[in-house]
């Protein structure tokens, strides 16, 4: 049965096509009836509301095809090196990867992580160049650099021999050698062909006891918790009792039920044998990196190690004036036990009471970010601070983390990029132009010299640049980095904003807030045109007289206020500002919201 067992993991560099040559492999394995909804349907894995709008995979999906009386269990990881937590605990459970790289941008810096990853493990590589079919393609110049990201990665000299395939996902083509003719006939079979052949079979025993590692969770309401994992030795039935090995305890369970997954459906089955990746339900305890084994030899396999996270932000219950109008959920209990529960299943992740709130420390600000979206969308409310690095002892000495920047933008913003990366204490590492008009420019920068950035460089480039970071090292930490930001518009005091207020406020910087809008005093409204901060007063009345009415001015024209993401707020806030989330808005404030207070505390700084 083992021998029929092909586990493989897709992984890529964000964007470079995974998730579409996935949908390919499942529709073409007649997994779906020409009927089903999905044979019509693009990126079937990415199923969270947030997966659909971005455009990314941010947790790691298992599904599997049956294909010529072969079983292949396919994870399609996460391309962004902020979800890299996902692609270490799901990698256990694989014995080959499919690495997709673009005919165009070649290996790029999560390319170079999720393979390091992969070989370290052993497991057995397929390379695939996608998109070949880009007008700025450049095939041989990508093996090129793939073979020496191999010669550079590669554990031992096997490693440097992998086959390559070249496709075309989003037409669910493959090709064993470069096509004359892409737009011929074929499908992905060869991709097919290549992880029976090309992937070897679990390396595992059906004798001896039970062993399965739990690499993923996920949850329902009808069966509740499900622990997810491959069979690394023995059988397993439904009923079995069994022991879950924590860390430190054991703990006696009874399997309830089995399930196995074809496509995106789970299917029940009394037993399964080593090799497979199953579902089983009944144990409630069960947490990711535990075993789970036979009751009579309680073996612990070794748990998943995943890298220490580079960024942290404080959260905590929301503190404004406004505290509990918006909100569902924002005592500091009912945020502590949904950052617990998070725990669960987000392995990157470290939580640490502060007080009333918490540090919760991730991979990089999209990580933290998609978990304060995912909270607030389920009706929380409460307050972040200003992402800060996340720094460790190293033989006596404070380290930071080092980051490797990569930036591919238009030669006219090259000036530009190089004026802010610079004032943020840069080390150019490499620098060269494609014949298309594309400079690269390569990186070394303290990860905190980063934060903020991306946003700045959007809108200095004309939303132009590819900019993709992975982390390097760590060195010594450095000296703090100037405010680089303005000064803010501060709000005077509360009430609800004004035309003709907001129009006097517009001479002093741009706007965060429109007319109309409740306001309380120590929120930001705006942006200086100075280095220092400014209050404003953005909830006055026009003053009537028996001579004048509110309209005798004309009418007030003001600019549109600029509306900032999520993401764009946390690059925005300064350490002695927070932002306010709630479910219906996003509030940028002071931490402090006593106008005198602020003062004092100005004047002792």
């Amino acid at each position: 049965m083992q021998d029929k067992i092909r586990n493989i993991a897709i992984i890529a560099h964000v964007d470079h096509g995974k998730t579409t040559l996935v949908d390919g492999l499942l529709k073409q394995s007649n997994t779906f009836r020409d009927n089903q909804a999905e044979m019509a349907q693009e990126l079937i894995m990415d199923s969270g509301d947030q997966e659909k709008e971005r455009g990314i995979t941010i947790t790691a999906k298992i599904t599997a095809v049956d294909y010529e009386g072969y079983r292949i269990n396919i994870i399609d990881t996460p391309g962004h090196a902020d979800f890299s937590g996902e692609v270490e605990r799901t990698l256990r459970m694989a014995d080959g990867v499919v690495l997709v790289v673009d005919a165009q941008e070649g290996p790029m810096p999560q390319t170079k992580f999720v393979l390091s990853k992969a070989l370290q493990l052993e497991l057995k590589p397929i390379v695939v160049i996608n998109k070949i079919d880009k007008p700025a393609s450049r095939i041989h110049e990508v093996e090129d650099e793939l073979a020496d990201l191999f010669l550079e990665l590669a554990i031992h000299e096997d490693q440097l021999h992998y086959p390559v395939h070249y496709a075309i996902g989003r037409e669910a083509k493959a090709w064993p050698k470069v096509p004359d003719d892409t737009s011929a006939d074929a499908d992905l079979s060869d991709i097919f062909n290549a992880i029976i052949n090309e992937v070897p079979a679990p390396n595992v025993s059906c004798d001896g006891s039970l062993q399965l590692l739990v690499s993923s969770l996920r949850y329902d309401s009808f069966q509740g918790k499900y622990a997810v994992g491959r069979i690394e030795r023995g059988k397993l039935k439904k009923g079995d009792q069994i022991m879950l090995c924590h860390e430190d305890a054991q703990t006696k369970a009874k399997i309830d039920r089995v399930y196995r997954t074809i496509g995106l459906t789970y299917f029940e089955i009394d037993d399964a044998v080593a090799g497979d990746i199953v579902s089983v339900t009944g144990i409630a305890d069960a947490k990711i990196g535990d075993t789970i084994t036979s009751v009579d030899n309680p073996e612990v396999l070794p748990t998943i190690e995943v890298e220490a996270p580079t960024l942290k932000i404080y959260l905590g219950p929301n503190t404004s004036p406004l505290k509990g109008k918006e909100g569902e959920f924002n005592t500091s209990r009912q945020i502590g036990d949904r950052l617990r529960q998070e725990l669960e299943t987000n392995v990157g992740l470290q939580v640490e009471e502060q007080g009333i709130g918490f540090l919760v420390a991730g991979r990089g600000e999209l990580h933290l970010s998609v978990l304060i979206e995912t909270m607030r969308r389920e009706g929380y409310e409460f307050e972040v601070g200003r992402p800060q690095v996340v720094t460790h002892i190293e033989n006596g000495v404070e380290v930071e983390p080092i980051e490797e920047v990569i930036i591919e933008v238009p030669a006219e913003h090259v000036g530009a990029v190089q004026m802010e990366i610079g004032r943020r204490k840069a080390q150019l590492v490499d620098q060269f132009s494609s014949n298309k008009g594309v400079t690269k420019l390569v990186y070394k920068m303290p990860t905190r010299n980063l934060l903020g950035a991306r946003n700045l460089l959007l809108t200095a480039t004309k939303g132009t640049i590819i900019m993709n970071t992975l982390l390097d090292s760590y060195a010594p930490l450095g000296a703090p980095l100037n405010q680089i930001r303005n000064g803010v518009l501060v709000a005077w005091e509360a009430g609800t904003s004004t035309p003709y207020a907001l129009e006097s406020a517009e001479e002093r910087g741009e706007l965060y807030v429109g007319p109309g809008q409740t306001i309380y005093a120590g929120q930001i409204v705006g942006l200086n045109q100075r280095q220092d901060d400014l209050e404003v007063n953005i909830c006055k009345e026009k003053h009537l007289t028996n001579m004048r009415s509110k309209s005798s001015d004309g009418v007030v024209q003001l600019t549109p206020h600029t509306q900032f993401s999520l993401e764009q707020c946390l690059d925005f806030i300064e350490n002695d500002e927070l932002l306010e989330v709630t479910p219906q808005n996003l509030r940028l404030r002071k931490r402090e919201l006593d106008h005198n207070k602020r003062k004092r505390a100005a004047k002792q700084a």
